[in-house]
């Protein structure tokens, strides 16, 4: 067998060459002695089947393991070659060309995709301007009088009046189709909140001004992406009737509110309330300014700015995964028009190029800014960030885990969780200056 090694660039190498019949030959004959010493078929003794009969019942199946062991030698020894840490190789090696010659020869290429070296350089010098945010006294109020009514008690309001926004009606109901009631479409003592947008378009809004004992009904249109079938885009009556009209009691702001919100802080008032809800909101802000304004802008800094190979796997990747997006939006007639038209899949690809290449250099950079800034996120925070947001939603933490687990999305989000822990690390630090 002969090959030669090349190192295209820093991510990407390729190795090609020649296997001889021979190698392939001899190949076969070792795999096939083995083979013949665990074989039971009939006629012979176990281990005393002749090569002959093991090539002659098994020889299309040998020989194509004969031609995968000198493929599985070639990249060992290619890698060898090149000089390349086999942590560092990405994805599996492709055998991009395994052709077969009239003499039993077979000429191979593999192409192999390496992690490149990313050199940061001041990394930190590409940080945009940036402006601290700041907290209100009007948004702290806002947000302590949101926690004073969500742990408020209902109070039936003492005099008679109409319906109005911002109520708790509790209310029976009942819904038709065409006439005919609905599975799921009925409710007695229902208490629901007014303006909460809870119920079906229209619903809500009818209900405001009805009184005590008031029977109506309500003419509504069910959303044409509802849940059920039979309901989707259809035009239903529900019959109303108003019992009683709630209120949420006024809960004062006060010391005793302050010792409820802060049950583990000692000696704890409204000040130090105060101060709690103003970092909340501080961290709040900071985030959402970080995330949808300053952290896009030093990304693109930081991918203009640091130059380095990328592995060409990677890359056809993540334009594969963009065109199939693509795609997945398209209509059944551009579908089949894109299979008869080649080059209208190129032009696809390399409109999709330069946002790919942005996106798996902005990877790697923010592997090397991890690795700089001493950042890790362990398998551990994972699966507890995960937890806890299963179940501030209502969901089952550990089916939810193994449910990302199966489709393989767990390293995904183990990456998504270094860059927010690295990207806040660095500007947080930096706005602080």
């Amino acid at each position: 067998m002969t090959f030669n090694t090349t190192k295209i660039d820093e991510a990407n190498a390729s190795i090609a060459g020649t296997i001889s019949a021979q190698t392939i030959e001899n190949n076969l004959n070792k795999i096939a002695t083995q083979a013949a010493k665990t074989m039971n078929i009939q006629g012979f003794r176990k281990g005393k089947v002749p090569l002959n009969v093991v090539k002659a019942r098994y020889g299309e199946k040998l020989k194509q393991d004969a031609e995968g062991e000198a493929v599985r030698d070639a990249l060992s020894n290619g890698i060898k070659e090149l000089n390349i840490n086999n942590k560092d190789i990405i994805g599996e090696p492709a055998v991009t060309k395994f052709d077969k010659n009239e003499d039993g020869s077979v000429e191979f290429a593999i192409t192999i995709s390496i992690k490149p070296e990313v050199v940061l350089g001041d990394y930190k010098s590409c940080i945009p301007a940036m402006n601290a945010p700041e907290v209100t006294d009007a948004e702290i109020d806002e947000q302590l009088d949101q926690y004073a009514s969500q742990g408020a008690p209902l109070e039936k309001i003492k005099r008679a009046r109409a319906v109005k926004s911002g109520d708790f009606a509790v209310i029976d109901f009942e819904g038709f189709k065409d006439g005919v009631p609905f599975a799921g479409g009925k409710a007695e003592q229902y208490t629901l909140e007014i303006g909460s947008n809870s119920f079906i378009p229209g619903f809500e809004d009818q209900v405001i001004g009805m009184k005590y004992d008031e029977e109506k009904e309500i003419n509504v249109t069910f959303p044409e992406n509802y849940g059920s079938k039979d309901l989707a885009g259809a035009d239903v009556v529900f019959k109303v009737k108003l019992h009683e009209i709630q209120a949420k009691e006024k809960v004062e702001i006060n010391d005793d509110f302050a010792k409820k919100m802060l049950p583990n802080e000692e000696n704890a008032d409204v000040a130090m309330l105060r101060e709690k809800v103003k970092e909340q909101i501080l961290m709040q802000k900071k985030n959402a300014y970080f995330m949808e304004e300053v952290k896009p802008a030093y990304t693109e800094a930081l991918v203009n700015a640091i130059d380095f190979a990328l592995p060409a796997f990677i890359l056809d990747q993540e334009i594969n995964q963009a065109l199939n997006t693509k795609i997945r939006a398209m209509s059944e007639e551009e579908i089949e028009n894109l299979r008869s038209n080649p080059d209208m899949v190129q032009k696809m690809q390399d409109e999709a190029r330069p946002e790919a290449t942005a996106n798996v250099k902005a990877t790697f950079i923010i592997d090397a800014l991890a690795k700089a800034e001493g950042v890790t996120v362990t398998d551990q925070e994972v699966t507890q960030t995960l937890y806890y947001e299963a179940m501030m939603s209502g969901q089952d933490g550990r089916a939810l885990i193994e449910q990302y687990e199966k489709a393989g999305y767990l390293p995904m989000i183990k990456m998504s969780m270094i860059e927010s822990k690295v990207m806040n690390k660095i500007l947080d630090e930096a706005l602080g200056k």
